[in-house]
C-alpha cells in the first residue's frame, strides 16, 4: 500500500525528475497530495479548501516550510492571532485543528513525505501541534455568551418592521417591495420552523407538504430540509419539521400563490428567489437583517440564528415537550436543545409560582384529610 494511497508522495512528485525550486514545488506537491487525501475521507471540498488555505497562511507566517516547523512556531503563530486580530477560541482551535491534520499527514510513513524531504533536505516534518500548546475544549458551547434569543415583543417588532418596509416601497412606487416582502417571508419562515440560515436559503417550494394528522394547515403541514447541517464527511442532514403555528401556514400561502410568481420563477423551484439568480443569497439576507435590527434599536446580539433559539425557548415556555423541540430542530443531544433554550424570566416565574402552588395546594389537603370533617 506504501505510496498508492490517495495523497502519496510518489502520485504526487514525479519520480526522477530534478526540480528547478525544490522547496516551493515540494511544499506544493504536500498541499496537493493533502488535498486529495482529504478528498479521499469524503470531507466538503470547502472544508479541505479552509484547511489548505490555513496551512499556507501558518508557512507565510513563518516563513518555513514544513520540514522546518517547530512547536515555538506554532505558539507564535496562535499568540498573534488570539492577541492580534481577537479571534475566537473555536475559532483559533480550528486553525491548530488544521496545522495538527496536516502535520499527522505530512509524517505519516503511509504516504512517504519523511523520506522524500530527508532524501532533498536532509530534514523531514514533525507534529508541532500537542496537547500542551493548543487549547482544550473543555465546553459543550463556546459560542459568544452575548448571542441569545428574541423576547416575545423584540420578535414582534422585527416582524412588524419587516411588514412595514414592505408597505412603505410600494408606496413609493419602487421595485424593491417584492425582495422585501421575500425576505419578511423568509424570516418568518426561519422563525416557524427553528431553521438555520442555509437551511432556510436552500427551501424549495416543493419542501412543503401536507400534514395528514394536522389538515388545518393545508399544504403547509412539513418542511422537509434537505440541507441540515452535516457532520465532517458527511452529506448535509434531512429532516421534517412539523408546522405548529396556523400563522406561518398562512404567510407561505400567501407568498407561494399569489407573491412568488411576481418575480418571474418559471422553472425555478427556489422558494425564495433571487432578481438576478436562482435563490437569495446569504450575504443578502444578512445585510437585511442587519438593517432591520439597526433601525429598531436591538441589541446587536440578536442574528439571524437568534430566529432558532427564539423558536426553541419559546416552544419550550409554552409547554411543549422537550423531546418534540429536540427532534422539531434535529439536534441529537438534548444537551443541545438545552443549550439553545433561552428561557426567560417569565417562564421562571410561572414555574416557580405552580411548583409552590401545588406545595400548598398539597398541604391543605393533606391538612383537611387529617382534621376530618367538621
Amino acid at each position: 500500500m506504501s505510496g498508492q494511497v490517495p495523497g502519496a508522495a510518489r502520485l504526487a512528485l514525479v519520480s526522477g525528475v530534478s526540480l528547478l525550486r525544490p522547496e516551493e514545488q515540494v511544499f506544493t506537491a504536500m498541499l496537493e497530495g493533502f488535498a486529495n487525501q482529504q478528498l479521499a475521507r469524503n470531507l466538503a471540498r470547502t472544508t479541505v479548501e479552509g484547511r489548505e488555505n490555513t496551512v499556507k497562511a501558518f508557512a507565510s507566517y513563518v516563513n518555513a516550510f514544513p520540514w522546518q516547523w517547530t512547536a515555538a512556531m506554532v505558539d507564535e503563530w496562535l499568540g498573534d492571532l488570539r492577541s492580534l486580530r481577537d479571534l475566537k477560541r473555536s475559532t483559533i482551535r480550528g486553525y491548530s485543528q488544521a496545522i495538527s491534520t496536516f502535520c499527522a499527514y505530512a509524517t505519516d510513513p503511509a504516504y512517504e513525505w519523511a523520506q522524500q524531504c530527508e532524501a532533498r533536505f536532509a530534514s523531514h516534518p514533525i507534529q508541532v501541534v500537542h496537547e500542551w500548546n493548543t487549547a482544550v475544549h473543555v465546553h459543550d458551547n463556546e459560542s459568544d455568551p452575548g448571542k441569545r434569543a428574541f423576547t416575545r415583543p423584540e420578535l414582534e417588532a422585527f416582524f412588524d418592521h419587516a411588514d412595514e418596509q414592505v408597505a412603505r416601497i410600494r408606496a413609493f412606487g419602487r421595485k424593491g417591495w417584492l425582495p422585501a416582502f421575500r425576505d419578511a417571508v423568509l424570516f418568518k419562515t426561519a422563525y416557524a420552523y427553528g431553521l438555520r440560515r442555509n437551511e432556510t436559503r436552500m427551501l424549495d417550494v416543493a419542501d412543503f407538504s401536507r400534514n395528514p394528522h394536522g389538515p388545518e394547515f393545508g399544504e403547509h403541514g412539513v418542511c422537509l430540509v434537505r440541507f441540515g447541517k452535516a457532520k465532517k464527511g458527511s452529506p448535509p442532514k434531512r429532516r421534517s419539521v412539523l408546522t405548529v403555528w396556523p400563522w406561518a401556514a398562512e404567510v407561505l400561502e400567501e407568498w407561494i400563490t399569489e407573491i412568488r410568481p411576481h418575480f418571474g420563477i418559471e422553472g425555478n423551484p427556489a422558494a425564495w428567489p433571487s432578481e438576478r439568480g436562482l435563490r437569495v443569497g446569504c450575504q443578502r439576507l444578512n445585510s437585511r437583517f442587519v438593517a432591520y435590527r439597526d433601525a429598531l434599536d436591538l441589541d446587536p446580539a440578536l442574528d439571524f440564528h437568534s430566529l432558532r433559539r427564539s423558536y426553541v425557548t419559546h416552544l419550550i415556555e409554552d409547554g411543549w415537550d422537550p423531546r418534540f423541540v429536540q427532534e422539531q430542530v434535529g439536534h441529537e443531544h438534548a444537551s443541545t436543545t438545552a443549550i439553545y433554550t433561552c428561557v426567560s424570566s417569565d417562564f421562571r416565574t410561572r414555574t416557580l409560582r405552580r411548583a409552590l402552588d401545588a406545595t400548598v395546594a398539597q398541604a391543605l389537603a393533606t391538612a383537611a384529610a387529617k382534621g376530618g370533617p367538621s
